[in-house]
């Protein structure tokens, strides 16, 4: 399935920018928009990449919010936080190597919908904002040439709807020779100067 492809480039992407990630800089802020928390910081956002992580296996076995109760309040990042992240990491990344059903309706917050398409949207959190974390955090970072490829032609097709859906800002122009990640970003409206 193309959409469990994507979401195993787009996780490892995530994962080389937050395995990087030092103590201090987890203290730094964060866009807010990043976050439903008031003034959020960088582990405040690691921490909902860890929430994500720990419900994909519930995700994928059709269990809803009301199933999982308050198994993931609270911290999950402990005193080793991207230690946690990883061991989250792994379990999600073990729950999608299964064989996935890709019609299967699966129940996220904002709705059901098929399996398939859940993969996509969490492939499109995770890709871009390994992106964003790391330019943030000034560290050096490109999507690998597959990803960029994969999104290229599991998104663009639809960006418009996405755009209106608020997933992406408006395009951004992008230099004519531009990279194709760099095209990607523009289109996406994640580029900066």
């Amino acid at each position: 399935m193309k959409q469990a492809e994507l979401f195993f480039q787009a996780d490892a992407a995530l994962r080389s920018v937050i395995d990087r990630i030092t103590t201090e800089q987890l203290g730094l802020a964060a866009p807010p928009e990043w976050s439903l928390r008031e003034n959020p910081t960088l582990r405040n956002v690691l921490a909902s990449h860890a929430r994500d992580e720990a419900w994909v296996p519930d995700v994928l076995s059709g269990r809803t919010i009301e199933d999982a109760g308050a198994t993931y309040d609270g911290d999950l990042l402990g005193d080793d936080p991207v230690g946690s992240y990883d061991r989250l990491n792994d379990r999600a990344t073990a729950a999608v190597t299964a064989d996935l059903d890709p019609d299967k309706v699966v129940h996220l917050s904002y709705g059901d919908f098929p399996l398939a398409e859940y993969l996509q949207h969490a492939s499109v959190y995770r890709a871009f904002q390994a992106w964003s974390i790391a330019h943030l955090i000034g560290l050096p970072f490109s999507m690998s040439d597959e990803l960029v490829d994969t999104l290229w032609e599991q998104i663009l097709p639809e960006v418009d709807g996405w755009r209106t859906m608020g997933v992406f800002p408006p395009e951004v122009a992008v230099p004519a020779d531009a990279d194709r990640e760099t095209q990607l970003l523009g289109k996406t409206g994640y580029w900066q100067a």
